[in-house]
C-alpha cells in the first residue's frame, strides 16, 4: 500500500495538556530486571502469592503477542478491556467541549460512551445497505474538530467485514486517527489490518482476549499502533491496568494458541450450520452474511420473539432499536447443544 499523504502529526493531534504533562512514575517503573529484596514499593513483605503490584507495561505478555501479532512489543498496548483503549484515545486526542469523533452506525456502543464521558462530540454518519462504508457521507473529514474515526471491522451488530479499500482511502485522506476494531478478527479469514502500521501512522487496531480467546472474564484488551502513539496511551493510563493474575492467564493462553484455533473452527462450524437452520425457519425473514461468532437475523417480531425466548431461558439480543436494523436479532454461536436448544424453541414460533 501506498504511504499516506495525510498531513498526519501526532505532536499536533495529542491534546496540549497530554503532551506537556509529567507522567506518574511507579516503583516498577522505575525498575527493571533482576532483584532479591524489594523495599520500593511500600508492599506487604508476606507473600499471598498476590503482594507484589503487577508489571505496569505487562512486557511479558507483550513479548508473547509480539511474533503472533507481527509487531513490535513497544506498539503493544494492554488494557482493561478494549474500552480503556478507546477511552485512552478519546481522552488524549480530542479536547473536551470543543473536538470530536465519527462513528458509523450501526456499530459498537462504546465508542459514543466514552465519548460522552469526555464530552466530546459525536459525530454519526450511517453505514450502506450493506453495512458497509459510504464514502460519499464523509463530508465532515473537513472539520478540523474531528480528530478521531472508529470504524468496526468485522462489524458489530452486523457481523460483516468493512472495505479494505475503503478504510485505506479514509486513512490516506483523513490527518487524524483512524481505529480500527477487530474484536471479530480470528472468526474471519481475512489479514488483519496491523500487518498495514508501517504504512499508516494514523492508523490504530483494537482487538481483545475477550472472544476467540475465551478469556471474556479476565477484561484484557489489545491495542497496536506506532510507538508514538503507544507511548501516549502508556502516559495516561492508570499505573496498575493490569493485574497480574489477568497477565499469568493470558500468558498460559497464549503458550497454548492451538486450543483457541480448535474453538474458532469448531465456532466457524457451528455458524454455517446455525445460520442454514435459521434460514429454514417460518419467522425468519434474512439472515446476513457472518464474519464473525455471532449472526444477524431479521425476523418478523423481533421484541415478541426475544421476550419469548426469555421466558424459555435463552438470552438473545434485540438491536431493533439500531439503525439499518429494525426487527433484528443478534445471536452469538453457542456450543451444538445450546444452538439446537435454541433452534427447537424458535421452530415453535409462529410469523
Amino acid at each position: 500500500m501506498p504511504v499516506p499523504n495525510t498531513p498526519f502529526d501526532i505532536n499536533v493531534l495529542v491534546r496540549e495538556n497530554i503532551r506537556k504533562m509529567k507522567p506518574y512514575s511507579s516503583a516498577r517503573d522505575e525498575f527493571s530486571g533482576e532483584a532479591e529484596v524489594f523495599l520500593d514499593a511500600n508492599e506487604n513483605p508476606y507473600p499471598t502469592p498476590f503482594n507484589r503490584y503487577p508489571d505496569p507495561l505487562q512486557w511479558n505478555v507483550k513479548h508473547a503477542l509480539s511474533p503472533l501479532k507481527g509487531v513490535s512489543p513497544e506498539q503493544i498496548f494492554l488494557g482493561n478491556g478494549s474500552d480503556e483503549a478507546i477511552d485512552l484515545l478519546i481522552r488524549a486526542f480530542c479536547e473536551p467541549n470543543r473536538d470530536a469523533i465519527l462513528i458509523t452506525e450501526p456499530t459498537y456502543g462504546m465508542y459514543s460512551v466514552c465519548a460522552n464521558v469526555n464530552a466530546v462530540r459525536i459525530v454519526s454518519i450511517s453505514l450502506n445497505g450493506n453495512f458497509d462504508i459510504d464514502l460519499s457521507a464523509f463530508s465532515s473529514l473537513n472539520d478540523p474538530a474531528l480528530k478521531i474515526i472508529f470504524l468496526c471491522s468485522p462489524n458489530n451488530p452486523s457481523a460483516n467485514l468493512l472495505n479494505t479499500d475503503r478504510i485505506f482511502q479514509l486513512l490516506e485522506q483523513f490527518a487524524g486517527l483512524v481505529v480500527v476494531d477487530e474484536a471479530y478478527i480470528d472468526f474471519t479469514s481475512s489479514p488483519s489490518l496491523t500487518q498495514q502500521l508501517p504504512n499508516y501512522p494514523n492508523l490504530v487496531i483494537l482487538q481483545t482476549f475477550s472472544k476467540a480467546w475465551g478469556l471474556a472474564g479476565l477484561r484484557l484488551g489489545m491495542c497496536f499502533a506506532s510507538q508514538e502513539i503507544i507511548a501516549v496511551l502508556n502516559k495516561i493510563k492508570y499505573p496498575y491496568n493490569v493485574n497480574i493474575r489477568t497477565q499469568e492467564l493470558a500468558l498460559e493462553a497464549l503458550s497454548n494458541a492451538q486450543q483457541k484455533d480448535d474453538w474458532v473452527k469448531e465456532i466457524l462450524k457451528e455458524r454455517g450450520r446455525l445460520s442454514d437452520a435459521l434460514l429454514g425457519l417460518a419467522i425468519t425473514k434474512k439472515v446476513y452474511p457472518s464474519e464473525a461468532n455471532f449472526i444477524l437475523v431479521k425476523v418478523a417480531d423481533a421484541p415478541g420473539t426475544y421476550k419469548r425466548l426469555m421466558a424459555l431461558g435463552i438470552i438473545v439480543r434485540d438491536r431493533s432499536n439500531v439503525r439499518l436494523c429494525d426487527n433484528c436479532l443478534r445471536i452469538t454461536v453457542g456450543t451444538p447443544r445450546e444452538n439446537d436448544h435454541l433452534i427447537t424453541a424458535l421452530k415453535q414460533f409462529n410469523p
